[in-house]
């Protein structure tokens, strides 16, 4: 039987916000290296300017990145292991930056704007 797809049974907001932290975790810009092994602090959020924002070479719709300052979405992805989130930073843990969302090419565009 082939694994289950989305075990942790996120929601859609929850699964659209993992997958831009997992592409933040990914830029230097954003993100270093954690003290837990395989884990990444995320240090910083992108800035909207319009109707989107810029994570490294993709865009993404300001519309599907409402979870990234959303509290109730951060106690979740926390509660299920995702992430462990500080008032200055959130960290993402092996279990957050492994977790297959789907989601990665439906909205990170790559691309000219």
């Amino acid at each position: 039987m082939p694994p289950k797809r989305n075990p942790l049974n996120l929601n859609a907001l929850q699964l659209r916000t993992l997958t831009l932290l997992q592409e933040l975790a990914r830029l230097p810009d954003y993100s270093r290296p954690g003290d837990e092994p395989g884990s990444i602090v995320i240090a910083g959020l992108p800035t909207a300017h319009g109707d989107h924002f810029h994570i490294g070479e993709a865009v993404v719709a300001s519309a599907d990145a409402t979870g990234l300052r959303n509290p109730v979405v951060w106690i979740a992805l926390e509660r299920k292991g995702l992430v462990r989130y500080f008032s200055d930073c959130a960290v993402l843990t092996p279990l957050g930056i492994g977790y297959d969302t789907g989601l990665r090419n439906a909205i990170l565009h790559l691309g000219r704007h």
